[in-house]
């Protein structure tokens, strides 16, 4: 696997689209923090992590009357083009109704936690 953010991404919006009430992702540390800010922001409903030697990552799915609470994922930076924002640049998704996942030098953090640090790093994702 060459990008696990696109994997991760992938896999919660097939699991959504096909109404899946949990979908399990190979672990790593960056995809661990990712899916935890989705569930501090209120997008997923739980994430676990299970396996002692070989874990992987539990995402329960949030739905709100048979549709997702997740309406749209977008990977913004890729392996081939890093994007890096500073604090100041850090976008508002969607009017604010969305979140920005950065990655900074204190951890990967929601874009308006990034903001109110006054930290800039890494555009990972927007969730919306």
């Amino acid at each position: 696997m060459h990008d696990p953010i696109s994997d991760l991404l992938t896999r919660i919006r097939n699991a959504g689209m096909a109404r899946h009430a949990k979908v399990t992702i190979p672990h790593s540390k960056l995809k661990e923090s990712v899916a935890a800010i989705l569930k501090q922001e209120g997008y997923v409903a739980d994430v676990t992590v299970e396996g002692a030697t070989i874990k992987s990552i539990i995402v329960s799915l949030k739905y709100d009357q048979k549709r997702p609470v997740i309406v749209g994922l977008r990977q913004i930076s890729t392996p081939g083009l890093r994007r890096y924002v500073r604090s100041t640049e850090i976008p508002r998704v969607l009017g604010g109704m969305g979140v920005a996942v950065v990655s900074t030098s204190r951890g990967v953090m929601s874009g308006q936690d990034a903001k109110k640090q006054n930290l800039g790093g890494e555009l990972v994702c927007y969730v919306w």
